[in-house]
């Protein structure tokens, strides 16, 4: 199929391809003359890179799983190691954002209480 097929069934654009053809993300198609002709497994690798994209993998981390892998299957250890590492650093981020939350629920709950506090004491110097 050419490049045009590959982006639509995959969900990407055509200038995408060509980037991560660029950076070692997808190798290189074979030629029919001038035109790239691509295989269902570059259609399934660039889905792949898609659905990375969207849980938040780079560009740079998925180069690092897919880049100088050869073959039609994909890199599954490297893939499953990325994957742990990137829901650790998830669970990281989390906890983090969940101290933020209790936080800010903390300055807010103190903040209503030194309002009260002033209200009270306006009214009782009036």
């Amino acid at each position: 199929m050419y490049i045009g097929t590959a982006a639509r069934l995959s969900g990407t654009t055509v200038k995408a391809i060509r980037h991560y053809e660029a950076i070692g993300l997808l190798p290189m198609p074979q030629r029919q003359g001038q035109y790239r002709v691509y295989s269902q497994q570059s259609v399934e690798r660039l889905m792949l890179i898609k659905c990375a994209q969207q849980l938040g993998f780079k560009l740079k981390e998925l180069q690092e799983i897919l880049g100088d892998h050869q073959g039609d299957g994909l890199p599954w250890e490297r893939a499953e190691q990325a994957i742990a590492s990137k829901k650790r650093d998830l669970s990281t981020q989390i906890a983090a954002l969940q101290r933020m939350q209790t936080g800010l629920i903390a300055l807010e709950t103190q903040l209503k209480e030194a309002q009260g506090q002033c209200s009270s004491m306006s009214k009782i110097a009036i």
